[in-house]
């Protein structure tokens, strides 16, 4: 009886670790890929209808670097807006396991919107967000570090 009762705790933790590995809500560092420094700090939420969005709510400083405070070059309705604040990432959809698809990435310093999928590391602490046009393969890739 002993061991029936271990073995269903002991399952019944490894499925909520699971569930919690695949909540991707919450604050996140994002972190340059060409620099591998923090640009910003970002809060991911779940929307009503499934999908996540993602804002800027802390710019992080980073030497010789002037950040900007508004979406200048973004298109319509970015434009002119500030860039805390912003909806940088929108209509993420969980797909499978760790995977995530269906993005638009807003670039705020290139005003460009770029599609977007992204995995979540097994422990998940590391959201890999990849912002392409066209093809996976003509991207690049950033990773977000889960602020605890």
């Amino acid at each position: 009886m002993v061991k029936v009762k271990f073995i269903v705790a002991l399952v019944l933790s490894s499925l909520t670790s699971l569930t919690f590995a695949n909540n991707i809500t919450g604050m996140w560092r994002n972190i340059d890929d060409k620099t591998g420094s923090s640009k910003a700090i970002l809060e991911i939420r779940q929307e009503n209808n499934g999908t996540y969005t993602a804002k800027i709510v802390k710019i992080t400083p980073r030497p010789g670097y002037t950040p900007k405070e508004i979406c200048v070059n973004c298109p319509p309705p970015y434009t002119n807006k500030p860039i805390l604040g912003l909806d940088v990432l929108t209509g993420l959809k969980h797909e499978s396991e760790n995977n995530f698809v269906d993005a638009k990435v807003l670039d705020p310093l290139s005003g460009k919107i770029y599609s977007g999928k992204a995995k979540l590391s097994t422990n998940g602490k590391r959201l890999t967000l990849r912002g392409y046009v066209g093809i996976s393969v003509l991207g690049r890739s950033q990773t977000w570090i889960k602020e605890e």
